[in-house]
């Protein structure tokens, strides 16, 4: 193979550095244990201690748990009233969940280019509200927050609902508040990658009374929460009012299962607590990176916008494809034969199949997104890491741009 030859034999790693395991400890395991012996495994205390836990540390009056961050999307676009014909506005640039939500509500996704940032372009938005425009869902691309002061005056504006699709930047502060308690809507993932990792799970962030208790009672099959407890041992109590038998449930709305279960709270409980350190090393080994590729020409770091706290759930560098004799693909096969793991984030939403048949999109639609996306990718960053892992991630990059460089 043509890169196989154009560099040395000899790997920087004799080992392979996987992209992005889970970071977890005894602590996890122990408490994972503990719940499965309780016997409660859904809509019990430790999932309660959860939401009440996040929503002290994000600054926000609700916080429900819910078994995904898709999920949590889904839920806070039929909580405000996004139906059939209604239009919403993503990023191209993002992970199929945040317009897949749009169409499961019978909406259409509107696509929007992105900045250089990553984030939303604030441009965009505006030239594609129409008459049917009904929410945005800003995404904080890599744990970068979009630029969320802007986008809430064009919703206030033109009255739209905005739901921030918060997955990656758990922790993240955007101008001195921290991430979920500044839009109308916030939701968190915590996908087995992210800052806070939990098999799948999320919350939805809120303020708003009643659209937190909409989104509770949906999560768990339009029931009316209280009338049906999950877990006999919840309390040990018989019910305050006793005019209702323990039997008896009331559906409201036609709900999902959504909600979490408390071997994912159980997780997250642990996870919330370590939060702020995994953050500290995340934030020290995106340093480092950035201080070694600093006067890599080959390399255009990540942008760190001035008014926001980088959570570093990513660190994607883009390629000056002009100064290297290889594409990104390439490059990405380079560093899988140094044993360095590597991904994407991500394959611009116009670029698919479905939305290209569904809604008419093509190629060239989003200049800036798919500029970008033949350009970047995304090196390991993650706590579990050692100092000698980031240097030969380093090292790694160093030695293809040099031996691959025009």
């Amino acid at each position: 193979m043509i890169i196989e030859s154009l560099i040395a034999k000899t790997r920087v790693r004799k080992t392979f550095l996987p992209f992005a395991p889970s970071s977890f400890s005894e602590e996890e395991i122990n408490e994972v244990v503990e719940t499965l012996r309780a016997g409660c495994w859904a809509n019990g205390p430790k999932t309660k201690l959860f939401e009440k836990a996040f929503a002290q540390y994000v600054g926000v009056k609700h916080a429900i748990a819910v078994y995904s961050g898709t999920a949590g999307l889904h839920l806070a676009l039929i909580a405000s009233g996004i139906t059939y014909g209604d239009e919403v506005i993503v990023p191209t640039m993002t992970f199929p969940a945040t317009a897949n939500v749009v169409v499961h509500c019978g909406a259409k996704p509107v696509l929007a280019d992105v900045g250089d940032d990553l984030n939303i372009k604030i441009s965009e938005i505006a030239r594609l509200i129409t008459s049917k425009t009904k929410a945005i869902i800003p995404v904080d691309f890599a744990g970068q927050p979009a630029a969320l002061t802007e986008i809430l005056a064009i919703a206030q504006k033109y009255h739209l609902i905005v739901i921030e699709n918060a997955a990656h930047p758990v922790g993240a502060v955007y101008r001195g508040k921290k991430i979920g308690s500044i839009a109308p809507i916030t939701v968190f993932s915590f996908s087995p990658t992210q800052n806070i990792a939990m098999s799948e799970g999320g919350v939805v962030c809120t303020n708003d009374d009643e659209i937190a208790e909409k989104i509770r009672i949906l999560s768990e099959q339009g029931i009316s929460k209280g009338t049906r407890p999950h877990c006999s041992s919840e309390t040990g109590q018989p019910p305050a009012d006793l005019t209702i038998p323990s039997w008896y449930y009331e559906i409201r709305y036609p709900g999902y299962e959504y909600n979490m279960t408390e071997f994912q709270a159980a997780l997250g409980l642990v996870q919330l607590a370590k939060l702020d350190s995994f953050l500290a090393v995340r934030r020290h080994y995106a340093e480092t990176y950035s201080e070694a590729f600093r006067f890599v020409s080959e390399i255009t770091l990540p942008l760190v916008n001035a008014d926001s706290d980088h959570s570093w759930q990513l660190y994607i560098i883009l390629l000056n494809l002009e100064k290297l004799r290889i594409n990104r693909d390439q490059f990405i096969e380079a560093l899988r034969l140094e044993n360095i793991g590597t991904d994407v984030h991500f394959i611009p939403l116009h670029l698919h199949s479905y939305y290209q048949q569904t809604f008419g999109y093509r190629t060239d639609d989003f200049p800036n997104a798919e500029w970008l996306y033949r350009r970047i990718l995304s090196l390991p960053l993650y706590p579990k890491m050692t100092k000698n892992d980031i240097h030969d991630t380093i090292m790694a990059v160093m030695k293809i741009t040099r031996r691959l460089r025009r």
